[in-house]
């Protein structure tokens, strides 16, 4: 679903119909008030907001979509009749993944959005990471297991990430020093096996899943029953 928000009844008319033949479900909205109460119930998978609109205009409901946890991950692009440089900066600067210049031709805007649409689908790929019950989200900083949230320090988390990156593989302990300490940290790689230990009681039995492998260091492995 493409959510239009646009004063201008015949170009928001013409985006709908140009969204709709393009394969995309879409709404179209005239002012600020009727989109927030849409929100409310359902999200979008992408804004198309216009600057210049009555009332609250195009840069204040994207700053306030990027200040709401709700919605501030639902990519933006923005239209704007000027296409002046700061208008531009602007929007990207608020959080605006793209910006369209009108008069735009409405194979450009269908251009765009999937362009816009893929690159926000495969940060999601990037950032959310599974296994076995325990999930990371890198942007977030945050980790649960089987739904409830783990609070980890920043270098456990970092551990984590990076067994979750590659699950299977095995990483010594100075591979794990130089990816997580840094080359330059000048501990021991008992270090690593403190917060590992660490790591695996905040997990809980999902701990289980990082195995030792003697003589060499750790590995995310599934535990088979």
């Amino acid at each position: 679903m493409i959510y239009c928000v646009e004063d201008d009844d015949a170009i928001r008319e013409l985006m709908i119909y140009s969204l709709k033949t393009a394969g995309f479900e879409a709404k179209g909205f005239p002012e600020a008030g009727r989109f927030w109460s849409e929100l409310e119930l359902a999200l979008p998978e992408l804004i198309l907001l216009d600057v210049m609109m009555p009332g609250q205009d195009g840069f204040s409901i994207l700053q306030e979509l990027k200040s709401r946890a709700k919605t501030r991950d639902v990519p933006v692009i923005m239209a704007t009749a000027k296409g002046t440089e700061i208008d531009k900066v602007q929007s990207l600067d608020l959080g605006a993944d793209d910006y369209l210049v009108k008069p735009f031709g409405m194979m450009e805007m269908i251009s765009r959005i999937k362009a816009v649409l893929r690159r926000s689908q495969k940060a999601s790929r990037e950032d959310l990471m599974h296994f076995a019950g325990i999930a990371l989200d890198l942007e977030r900083h945050r980790v649960s297991v089987n739904g409830q949230k783990i609070e980890l320090t920043l270098k456990e988390f970092d551990l984590l990430a990076l067994f979750l990156k590659v699950p299977q593989r095995v990483f010594t302990r100075q591979d794990l020093l130089d990816r997580v300490w840094g080359q330059d940290f000048m501990g021991e790689t008992r270090t690593v096996d403190v917060h590992v230990g660490t790591l695996r009681q905040k997990l809980g039995t999902a701990g289980a899943y990082i195995k030792t492998v003697r003589g060499v260091g750790y590995q995310l492995e599934e535990v088979n029953d």
